[in-house]
This record gives C-alpha cells, sequence and structure tokens, in this order.
C-alpha cells in the first residue's frame, strides 16, 4: 500500500470517528497550516467524502487532497452556527483554498436595517448601497444559497419581515393593508399591516441579532430568564411570546410538517421543494429568493361552466388556505378572456398597492395565455415581479419580457417545481368544474 494511500485511508478513518454532529473542520498541511475551511451539516459524512478514492473537488480544489495530513474540528450547535462560524474563521485565517472574502460584490452579505422603524432583515452583495447605510452588517458569507435557507430559519423564531416596503410606525394606512402570505403562516410579523407595535417588533430584531452573536444555549439561557420576569410582572402576553420562541428555537433545524397546511399529494410531485425553488430562480434570473408562487388555470367543457383557480405555494410547498376558485362571469368559451378575469380579480388590490404580490405568478398555458395574463395587469398601477407560463405537451416556460421560450430537461428541478404547481391548479379547477356541472345537472 503506498503511503499516499495510507494517508488517506487514516484520515479516512479519522473522519468516520467524528460525531454525528452539524460543524466546521479545517485541513491543515504538514506544517499544521491550516488551507481549508469549511462547514457540514454531518461532520464525518462530508469529512469523510474528502478521503474517499472516487473524491472529485474540482480544477481548484482537487490539488488540496495531495496536502492534508490532518485536520481539526467545532462542533456546533446548528447548521445555522456552522454558517457563521465559517464565515469568521475564513476571515480570519485566510486559507490558501478557500476563496477570499473581499469586500466586492462576490460573496453575499446580511443586513439589518436597524436605524428604520421596523428593521428588515436581507442578504445582499451590495452592502455599501444608500438603502443600507447605518445598518448592521454580516459578512461576507461563502455561499448565499446556505444564508437563504438559514434566514428562513430564523424567521420561523424571530418572524422578522424580509420585504422592501417603506414602513413607517406614523403611517396610519397600515391597518388597510394585507399582509402577504408570511403572516397567516407565521413567519412574519406584519408590520406592514399595524399588526405588531415597534417596540415588540424591535425586541424580536434585537433577539435576532443576539442570536447571531452568540450560542443558542446561551440565548436560549437569556430567553428563559426573560420569560420568568415578564411571567413575574404578569406581563403574560410577552412571556407567552418568549415561551413560543424558545420551543422554535429548540426545533429549529426541523423541516415543514403536514400539520402546517401542507398538502401531502402535491408535495410528493417534487423531490426536493428548495432545490426547485433554486433552479428555477436561476433560470427567470431574478436575484431575490422564491417564497411564494401562484399558479392560475381555467377549466371547462365545451364552454361551459367555465371556472378559474387560483393555487399558492410557499416555500415551494402547497398552501391550501390561500387556494381560491372563480366562477367566470364575463365569457363563456373563451381561455384568454377567462383568464384576463381571473388575474383581475386577484390582483386588483396588489395592483393598487394594497397588498403584495406573489414572488411568480405561474399561469397555465403557451404564449398565448401569457399574454392575456400580462393584458390584465396593463392598467394596473402596481405591476408583478415575475410571470410565466408553461405550456401543455412542449412543456415550455414562457417568461414576461422574453421573446423566445426556455426548454428545460425533463428532470431540471425548477421544471418539475412549476410542473407540479401547474397539475395543482387543474386538479383543483376541474374539481371545482365538476362540482357546478354535477349541481347544474342535478338541479341542486
Amino acid at each position: 500500500m503506498s503511503s499516499n494511500t495510507e494517508r488517506l485511508q487514516r484520515l479516512r478513518d479519522q473522519a468516520r470517528a467524528l460525531p454525528k454532529v452539524p460543524g466546521v473542520y479545517l485541513m491543515k498541511d504538514a506544517k499544521g497550516r491550516v488551507i481549508y475551511v469549511g462547514k457540514a451539516a454531518t461532520l464525518p459524512d462530508r469529512v469523510g467524502g474528502y478521503f474517499v478514492p472516487s473524491a472529485n473537488l474540482g480544477p481548484k480544489k482537487q490539488p488540496m487532497l495531495d496536502l492534508v495530513e490532518s485536520f481539526d474540528t467545532i462542533e456546533c450547535e446548528g447548521e445555522w452556527e456552522a454558517l457563521l462560524t465559517e464565515n469568521r474563521l475564513i476571515k480570519d485565517l485566510h486559507p490558501r483554498f478557500n476563496a477570499r472574502l473581499t469586500d466586492d460584490k462576490t460573496f453575499p452579505y446580511l443586513v439589518i436595517t436597524t436605524r428604520d422603524d421596523f428593521p428588515g432583515v436581507f442578504i445582499t452583495r451590495e452592502p455599501a448601497a444608500p438603502e443600507y447605510r447605518g445598518a448592521k452588517v454580516l459578512g461576507p458569507f461563502t455561499s448565499v444559497y446556505a444564508l437563504r435557507e438559514s434566514i428562513q430559519l430564523l424567521q420561523r423564531v424571530f418572524r422578522f419581515r424580509t420585504c422592501t416596503l417603506d414602513i413607517r410606525g406614523d403611517d396610519e394606512t397600515r391597518r388597510f393593508f394585507r399582509p402577504c402570505l408570511l403572516y397567516p403562516i407565521k413567519q412574519c410579523t406584519a408590520p406592514c399591516a399595524d399588526k405588531v407595535s415597534m417596540e415588540d417588533y424591535r425586541a424580536d430584531i434585537d433577539r435576532l441579532i443576539r442570536f447571531l452573536e452568540s450560542k443558542r444555549s446561551v440565548m436560549l439561557r437569556e430567553m428563559t430568564q426573560q420569560m420568568a420576569e415578564a411571567s413575574e410582572r404578569q406581563e403574560f402576553e410577552k412571556a407567552a411570546v418568549l415561551r413560543d420562541q424558545i420551543h422554535a428555537i429548540e426545533k429549529l433545524d426541523e423541516r415543514g410538517k403536514r400539520s402546517q397546511g401542507w398538502q401531502p399529494e402535491a408535495e410528493a410531485l417534487i423531490i426536493d421543494p428548495k432545490k426547485g425553488l433554486e433552479s428555477l430562480r436561476k433560470t427567470l434570473g431574478i436575484e431575490p429568493p422564491i417564497r411564494c408562487l401562484e399558479g392560475i388555470d381555467i377549466a371547462h367543457l365545451q364552454g361551459n361552466q367555465t371556472v378559474g383557480s387560483k393555487v399558492c405555494f410557499v416555500d415551494g410547498k402547497p398552501f391550501k388556505n390561500e387556494y381560491r376558485r372563480y366562477k367566470i362571469q364575463t365569457v363563456a368559451n373563451d381561455d384568454y378572456a377567462a383568464i384576463r378575469e381571473v388575474v383581475s380579480r386577484r390582483y386588483r388590490e396588489a395592483g393598487q398597492g394594497n397588498e403584495l404580490y406573489p414572488d411568480v405568478i405561474l399561469i397555465d398555458g403557451g404564449l398565448g395565455q401569457l399574454h392575456a395574463a400580462l393584458e390584465a395587469f396593463e392598467p394596473l398601477e402596481v405591476k408583478p415581479p415575475m410571470v410565466i407560463s408553461l405550456a401543455k405537451k412542449e412543456e415550455v416556460l414562457y417568461i414576461q419580457a422574453r421573446s423566445e421560450p426556455v426548454k428545460l430537461s425533463r428532470s431540471n428541478a425548477g421544471l418539475r417545481l412549476c410542473q407540479a404547481i401547474r397539475d395543482e391548479a387543474h386538479r383543483f379547477a376541474q374539481h371545482y368544474h365538476h362540482t357546478l356541472r354535477r349541481k347544474n345537472t342535478l338541479g341542486q
């Protein structure tokens, strides 16, 4: 057995003995210098993967394997802590095989606009932009995907806003605004709709910042003490908020369950909703993460009982509380006109600036259906951020402002997500259509 094979076998055996917890690993050369820092959801799986014979790290990192003589690990309390720890170590140590984290537009930053009445939490590659002046900036980070996932997890706990709305405490019209879907799924306290006081919202932001700058166990002790003190002062509502946040922190790494309102039969169509969202974001060429998608479909039988449907997916999963169905009132056998009617009725308030649009609106059909939807948006004061359509049979995407359709591989995660939304909208429309036909036939 060659010395190189023996070295890799030794490192692989050491990696397999690591505890099965999240953490950060530091690869070292023969002189003990750290040459690479990485994070892991499970240390033995990630670290051990470097030393298997088939390991392929790409042209830039592959030479590192010939230099690694040892490694150290730092156990973390969650993937979010591993992300922050990795970031700090790379900036402090400047490992040879890590990309340089310099103050340019290459890497993402986490920005909290603490000067605002209701601070927002944003991911940006331009932390020096005027809108972030005076904000708290964390980063840069190596992975925007990991950063987005961590922020979505933390939003379940601290329920901060990630929208770009200009929300002022003295704006009395806020109470007429309809909050986005992050409010009913308890991932935002909806300051846009005057659902939370400035004091309570600021307390959540302060806890978020302390949480990012300390360990989870330290934060839990602080919050438990604050909850006890609030209870002693008979501030039971504040104590209940702290109690719920403590429970959410303890379950921070858990994912969505059926009890949250997801529809399991539609979930089965998608292998990984997060991969689908990220793939679709890249296909559409947009920077912000996609959280909310809505799909629209029309159903009829030879022009009779024409109906429309709107389904809603949040974080790649169906949210049935926001499903809607429409009995078409203006036309009988005209799909384009029916789409215009449904779009006009569904997005009237958003078009007037009284609520937010979903991140992506998906129309079932081809180029004609997409144009019909865009025509319905033309007279509205506020336009949607992204409207697309998915044609049947060809399974190509038509995207607003693009002259040519996008044809993706049938295995593409973004396409599969769009197909799941399209099929769910079709199923929901057909169900309503059959209900109306049955009532008409039976005279009920």
